[in-house]
């Protein structure tokens, strides 16, 4: 594979390595005799379709003899510290499970492999069997994990993926920690790219001891806004009353609703801005317009325990959770955990003796809908890099030929680095007496190569 003896050695959590090929995560089994393989970690529901989920385990079949490998899938809400399961009771509940028995392979799975599967098993031998799990769309939930607190410990609260590989003698049999492998995975949402309508609303209020109304109207100029992306709220004020209008106040609101045993909603104020700019506005004025920018950011709100966040994965960072997108609304949210939404509050104040004037304005938080990835690597040939002889070698020997590699390896504990592509010029190649392998080219930049733990450098 990419690394040799990669295989043997056992990976606590994988790590991704740059290429210009196929990226793999890989997870050894802490007795190194199951080893799972993953395309990747994170899966988009299309609202029509998920991303399938699929990949390869290798067995060790000497350790494995009559016993069968299961791999499943498991959506699972955490709603309470891990310190507090105690007497086999969990603060949990399953959402979503899906098992199937890759070793050894049932009959009964008549499904091709994929591209990837066929590449890995070429690499791994016959010992590689695959697995294709397909989440149903708009009923699984998305991986959404809850701030935990400054003192808070253990694995946070919210909704987790997990893909479990293990041996046993049946799926719901007893499984060692010793022979199981582990990866926490992700399912994200992203919005369809076709527009929406506009956010518009309006409201208009009398007062008692004023004759005439105040009308407040509200627009933004577009549904749907990526992480980052600055939201722009567009204000009209035509004041027929005898009030007088000090302020505005413009927030924007994250509306959770936890879905667990009984419905809560949980409200928090993720960005806010307070303006008095083109203010006060007096009596009998109309026609007052103004735009308004507010963004709302994770790295402002680090502080807010219960916050609602996408799904995190191990050593990364993430972002405010996006909005759950429900194309049925009699849909029932009893199995997607947690459901996100998001609002644009606007206030404005009209001082002492006065109630506010208030509106609120719904949008879509979401990611941008990636590229599609295209496949780099040739899957049927494998050509070695050459190399041009040095004019002043006088044997005309040649650089050993560079291994090439059909699929990257994730998940090795000492990833190996990648070569840095030197400018797109002829290389020199020059044999030491000790072996060794140098190259520089017309602009003068140097690579030192090791061969067998030896470097050398051009003088």
């Amino acid at each position: 594979m990419a690394t040799s003896g990669a295989a043997d050695q056992s990976s606590s959590d994988p790590k991704r390595i740059p290429s210009s090929g196929t990226r793999v995560f890989k997870k050894n089994s802490p007795n190194n005799k199951i080893t799972t393989y993953l395309s990747k970690r994170d899966f988009v529901d299309h609202l029509t379709r998920v991303d399938p989920i699929d990949g390869v385990v290798l067995v060790d079949p000497d350790y494995v003899k009559d016993r069968k490998v299961f791999v499943h899938v498991l959506a699972a809400f955490r709603y309470g510290r891990e310190d507090l399961d105690v007497l086999g009771l969990t603060f949990r509940k399953d959402l979503y499970i899906a098992c199937m028995q890759v070793c050894p392979p049932l009959g009964e799975d008549t499904r091709p492999p994929t591209r990837l599967q066929k590449r890995l098993m070429k690499k791994l031998g016959e010992n590689a069997h695959p697995f294709y799990f397909e989440l149903p769309p708009q009923q699984s939930p998305a991986s959404v994990t809850l701030q935990p607190g400054a003192n808070d410990g253990g694995k946070p609260c919210g909704v987790d993926y997990e893909l479990k590989t293990y041996v046993a003698d049946q799926a719901d049999g007893k499984t060692h920690k010793r022979s199981t492998v582990t990866l926490a995975i992700r399912k994200l949402t992203y919005a369809p790219e076709e527009p929406g309508p506009q956010p518009t609303a309006e409201v208009t209020k009398e007062f008692r001891m004023s004759a005439g109304t105040l009308r407040l109207e509200a627009s933004l100029d577009k549904e749907k806004y990526y992480h980052g992306e600055s939201i722009a709220v567009n204000l009209l004020v035509d004041n027929n009353t005898g009030k007088t209008a000090k302020k505005v106040r413009i927030s924007v609101r994250q509306v959770a609703d936890i879905c667990l045993f009984s419905p809560n909603s949980y409200k928090c104020n993720v960005a806010e801005i307070e303006s008095e700019e083109g203010f006060p506005i007096g009596p009998g004025q109309t026609g007052w317009c103004r735009v308004f920018h507010v963004c709302p950011l994770l790295v402002n709100n680090r502080d807010k325990r219960g916050l609602a966040l996408d799904g995190q994965l191990k050593h990364e960072d993430t972002n405010l959770a996006s909005s759950t997108i429900m194309k049925d609304s009699s849909q029932s949210k009893e199995n997607l955990g947690i459901v996100v939404n998001y609002r644009v509050k606007v206030r404005l104040v009209l001082g002492f003796g006065s109630s506010d004037v208030c509106l609120e304005l719904p949008f879509v938080l979401t990611h941008p809908k990636p590229p599609d990835e295209l496949d780099e690597v040739d899957d049927e040939t494998e050509e070695p890099a050459t190399a041009t002889p040095d004019a002043g070698d006088a044997g005309g020997s040649e650089a050993p030929p560079a291994e090439g590699n059909l699929i990257q390896l994730d998940g090795q504990d000492q990833p190996t680095r990648p070569r840095q592509n030197l400018p797109e010029t002829r290389i020199w190649y020059s044999k030491t007496s000790r072996g060794c392998a140098c190259a520089v080219s017309r602009m003068t930049r140097l690579r030192v190569v090791s061969v067998r733990g030896i470097h050398c450098s051009l003088r």
